[in-house]
């Protein structure tokens, strides 16, 4: 009897409801954005639906995100039980992550974060060893991307909020000192590469599924992968942080044209861009284990995982081929490892990743 496959629609996230809501909400706040002229500012129409958004004040822009890091503090709740350690200096670094990496892909350099945490009730507060960890991680996150964190809420939401587990969001401000280094879809070129870097495992996305996997396994998140680890840690390695390295490349003269965040919805978002290009991959890095072992878990076929996870790449720039060579040595001093994945042409918007044979259509990623 063939295993029932358990899909990230049926236990997370779908798309098919959740996009429609999100470009209803962007036609109604579009609307709002003549309020800036009263203050002499202009917004950067372009990035409406892009991970951050711009505005520009005089001959400066500056760039807003908020995020959210979903329910992967639930899996460092469940793992603690289990190795005793609480996770949460890399809960509190991923939470940082989700908004700082988008706001690093329209180039701006985070100046000001803002913390969003919910609670049921005071109680959570009282673990000293989980919030003192908790706390740490954010501020260090804070330190690796070289932003302030500026304050924050901490809500008691009783009756919204399930006994003993927190809703950890948080915004970040940032600036683009010119326009040379805002980086908007409309600087994509026929031609340009595809540099992807690698990523450090699922980060924050597609983690209801990854939790659905663990009810299923008889050891749950103690369960060992064919490569020795333990499931409930891999799930919990934490994200990379490219606001330095985006800068790093800037301030280098690299030819930067776009940014795209493997988040949700895959390696679909490398077709973020408004622009209709064919987005063609001729090598991908190979997945990490963890990767391998939810897809076999859950009976998932290569277009539902690719299109879900990063699948070990989580950053994808765009550039002129000229500077491939010394974009890839900045990312190596910078510690990451990075892949000349492909390249872009003109024609219908899709993403063709050839290693696996799967082409996304461009009606499989509406974001605008």
């Amino acid at each position: 009897m063939q295993k029932k496959s358990i899909t990230y629609s049926e236990v997370g996230d779908d798309y098919n409801t959740k996009d429609p809501v999100n470009i209803q909400s962007q036609i109604a706040a579009k609307n709002t954005s003549k309020n800036l002229g009263n203050y002499g500012f202009e917004e950067v129409e372009k990035t409406r639906g892009e991970s951050a958004y711009v505005w520009k004040q005089g001959d400066i822009y500056m760039a807003s995100v908020i995020e959210c890091l979903g329910t992967k503090n639930l899996i460092a709740d469940e793992v603690r039980k289990i190795t005793k350690k609480t996770y949460y200096g890399t809960i509190a670094h991923d939470t940082v992550a989700t908004f700082i990496n988008d706001l690093a892909t329209v180039g701006a350099k985070p100046l000001v974060v803002h913390a969003f945490w919910s609670i049921e009730d005071n109680s959570f507060l009282q673990d000293k060893e989980k919030m003192t960890d908790f706390i740490n991680g954010w501020a260090n996150a804070c330190n690796l991307a070289g932003a302030s964190w500026g304050g924050g809420e901490t809500a008691t939401s009783k009756g919204i909020i399930s006994p003993d587990t927190i809703n950890l969001a948080g915004s970040v401000t940032g600036i683009i000192t010119s326009e040379k280094r805002l980086l908007i879809s409309s600087k994509l070129r026929a031609g340009d590469r595809i540099l992807l870097i690698k990523s450090n495992g699922p980060n924050a996305n597609g983690i209801s599924l990854a939790r659905a996997v663990a009810r299923d396994l008889p050891q749950g998140y103690g369960t060992k992968m064919p490569d020795g680890k333990m499931y409930g840690e891999a799930l919990l390695a934490k994200s990379n942080i490219y606001a330095k390295l985006v800068q790093n490349l800037l301030d280098a003269g690299v030819n930067l044209h776009y940014i795209a965040n493997i988040t949700g919805h895959g390696l679909r978002k490398i077709m973020r861009a408004k622009e209709n290009f064919t987005y063609i991959l001729e090598k991908i890095f190979d997945p990490q284990e963890v990767f391998m072992f939810i897809q076999k878990q859950a009976n998932l076929s290569d277009y539902e995982m690719y299109g879900t996870y990063n699948m070990g790449m989580d950053y994808a720039l765009f550039l002129p081929e000229k500077d491939i060579k010394k974009a890839q040595e900045i990312i190596e001093k910078n510690g990451f490892e990075s892949l000349n994945a492909g390249y872009m042409e003109e024609g219908e918007r899709q993403v063709i990743i050839k290693p696996k044979n799967i082409t996304f259509e461009g009606k499989t990623l509406s974001l605008r």
